[in-house]
């Protein structure tokens, strides 16, 4: 067995060549396979011992109470919701969106504040649909989810586009949680089509993940 250090951007490529398993760590991704030359394909390989990725998998996933409302958990876990709390289940897949980073947690705080019952709400960059589901559980009247991605989770009525195909006005609250880039290509359309936006992705001066609501 070898283990190469990648970049997040590989995920896609790394299940294609069939890696045996894949460790999400802060801004990297930790992936093995059993075939040296595959694994040089993505880096430098290091041979690693041979790893039960079935229990590394079930413990690298463990629930997260998230903001004041959210229990955020695997859909094999059986751990008990607290109570007072939603359970929200995520299935850490292919797609961005597993509520362990930051920015994430930071988004489905916002939405506690932010999205009201009866709200229609629009998730750009859907990625695993975590604020789509997260939008729902909270009573969102409407919900939709869009992304460039054809793979991306299609938990809620979805359209693979950008917020450039909407209508301006459709919706009371956009939630997009992607990168700093696309954040301010993109912010006139989130301000063109939602009164209340919540954005993510990014870092403040100070190097800190960071969201802003508007």
């Amino acid at each position: 067995m070898y283990r190469v250090e990648v970049s997040p951007d590989l995920l896609a490529e790394l299940y294609d060549a069939g890696t045996s398993g894949i460790i999400e760590h802060d801004g990297w991704l930790e992936a093995f396979f059993e075939d040296r030359h595959i694994a040089a394909c993505f880096g430098d390989p290091r041979p690693c011992e041979e790893t039960d990725f079935l229990q590394q998998t079930y413990d690298a996933w463990p629930p997260l109470l998230v903001g004041e409302k959210f229990f955020v958990v695997a859909p094999w876990r059986e751990d008990p919701t607290p109570a007072g709390r939603i359970r929200l289940e995520i299935n850490p897949g292919m797609q961005c969106g597993t509520g362990q980073h930051p920015c994430t947690q930071l988004c489905l705080e916002a939405m506690e504040r932010i999205v009201r019952p009866g709200d229609s709400v629009l998730d750009a960059g859907t990625g695993s649909g975590i604020l789509a589901l997260a939008a729902k559980l909270l009573g969102a009247g409407r919900v939709v989810a869009c992304d460039i991605d054809p793979e991306a989770a299609k938990v809620v009525p979805f359209f693979l586009g950008s917020v450039e195909a909407v209508r301006s006005d459709s919706f009371d609250v956009v939630v997009a949680n992607i990168d700093e880039g696309v954040i301010k290509e993109l912010r006139p359309e989130f301000e063109r089509i939602a009164r209340r936006r919540i954005l993510s992705g990014f870092r403040d001066e100070e190097g800190r993940w960071t969201c802003i609501t508007c």
